[in-house]
This record gives structure tokens, sequence and C-alpha cells, in this order.
């Protein structure tokens, strides 16, 4: 008779973005995210030179720390907490969401693209705009995950 010895062995544990989170905890965490992750990336656009500055109606303007907070924040949090209340009827939401969210997001790069902004602001803020969208994918589909589990 032959005996074999069976050996596991375990992968090493990597950090991983939660699976499911409730809609508040999803919400919460996906602008925290969002906003830490843009105002990262505003440090680092001003440390490579960006300017940040455009002429608006005539008048010269500078996007600041608090105008990257304020469009990262309020569009976000307003299309999350609407897109979570209406999942309470109706779950399949958060995928239209999803894809209507982040495509808003993305398009509307174009206007970006369009000011009068030095390459590396463009560069800078364009990036902020593809942060919210990964943002937007991420943190409805851990929203969805909980409320299919829990209906």
């Amino acid at each position: 008779m032959t005996t074999t010895n069976l050996t596991t062995t375990t992968a090493p544990t990597t950090a991983r973005l939660p699976r499911e989170l409730g809609r508040v905890p999803a919400v919460a965490g996906s602008v925290a995210a969002a906003l830490l992750g843009n105002l990262l990336l505003y440090g680092i656009g001003l440390v490579a030179g960006g300017s940040f500055e455009l002429t608006s109606n005539g008048k010269p303007a500078t996007v600041t720390a608090a105008t990257v907070a304020t469009m990262t924040v309020v569009p976000l949090l307003v299309g999350l907490v609407v897109a979570a209340l209406l999942s309470l009827r109706w779950v399949a939401v958060i995928r239209v969401a999803q894809l209507v969210g982040s495509v808003l997001s993305l398009a509307t790069i174009a206007g970006t693209v369009a000011a009068d902004f030095d390459g590396v602001s463009t560069v800078t803020l364009s990036a902020m705009h593809v942060v919210i969208a990964a943002v937007i994918v991420v943190g409805l589909e851990a929203a969805r995950r909980r409320a299919v589990r829990d209906r």
C-alpha cells in the first residue's frame, strides 16, 4: 500500500476592496475615496507645475483645492444618494447608475480639454474624472451586491 502526503498551500493574502457594503457605507466610502484621490492628484499636479488657471467668461479663474473638493463631492454625493434611494425599490437601477454615472464623468473630460488650462492641469483634471468614474462603478457594485443578498 502506498501513502501519499498531500500538502496544501495558500495564496498570500492581499488587500481587497470590500465585496459588499450597505448603501450608506458605499456612498460615504465612495465619496471619501474620490475626494482623497482627487485631492492627491491635485497636489501632484501642483508639484508637477500645473497652474490650474483658465479664462472663464473673459476673466482669469483658478481651480483650487476647494473647487476640486466641491466638484468632486457634490455631484457624486447627489448621484450616489439618488441611486441608493431608488435601489430600495429597484435594485437593477444600480447597474443603470453605474453606466450613466461613469459615462457622464468620462464625457465631461471634454470640457476640461476644451478649456485653456496648461498641459499638466488638463491631464490632472482629466484624471480626476477617471477617478470618479472608477469610484462610481466600484462603490455602487459593493452596494448592489449587498442589496441583492439582502433581498
